[in-house]
């Protein structure tokens, strides 16, 4: 894994434990899994960091901070993934999420006559946010299994190449 480029970006745990504004957090900030980059963390990490860019709330931050101490996922890259969904990416993202929702339900597509204003929008309401909503749901909930299972594929994948890379080097190296 490219261990060390990530390993750059991450705040230094010791400095985070030291914070004041922290300290409501007790022991469970000690926890070892929040700050190490192994396969089961930063697996459980993409999971909770992709499952959470789907929900369409303010504080997704805080809220992927919360799952990562919940499933002792690593910290830094749950908050991190979260910023997939930013304000270029968020209209194109939540609309496909409000057409999967549309055609996973079985709904016809609102009126070619909608006029895009607030009044539209805030009439309309109803009628969007459950498709919306349960599209949102779906692709959180296939975002993060495939962040999972993809992280941890990837992450063997590269171990074992490492692995057969060291034998041929030792090999190489007895001829």
């Amino acid at each position: 894994m490219p261990k060390k480029i990530i390993k750059r970006f991450m705040p230094d745990p010791e400095k985070l434990k030291q914070q004041k504004s922290l300290q409501f957090l007790g022991d469970r900030l000690h926890e070892p899994n929040l700050w190490h980059l192994n396969r089961r963390s930063v697996s459980l990490a993409f999971a909770v960091g992709l499952f959470v860019a789907w929900i369409p709330t303010p504080g997704q931050m805080v809220i992927a901070a919360a799952a990562a101490f919940y499933f002792r996922a690593n910290l830094p890259i749950s908050v991190a993934l979260v910023w997939l969904t930013n304000p270029i990416t968020m209209p194109p993202m939540f609309y496909f999420a409000y057409v999967v929702g549309l055609s996973l339900l079985g709904k016809d597509s609102p009126d070619a006559n909608f006029e895009f204003n607030l009044d539209s929008i805030m009439s309309s309401l109803g009628d969007i946010g459950g498709p919306f909503l349960f599209g949102c749901l779906i692709l959180g909930i296939i975002s993060a299994t495939a962040g999972y299972f993809g992280i941890r594929t990837f992450w063997r994948y590269y171990v074992n190449k490492q692995w057969q890379t060291r034998k041929s080097n030792r090999e190489d190296q007895e001829e």
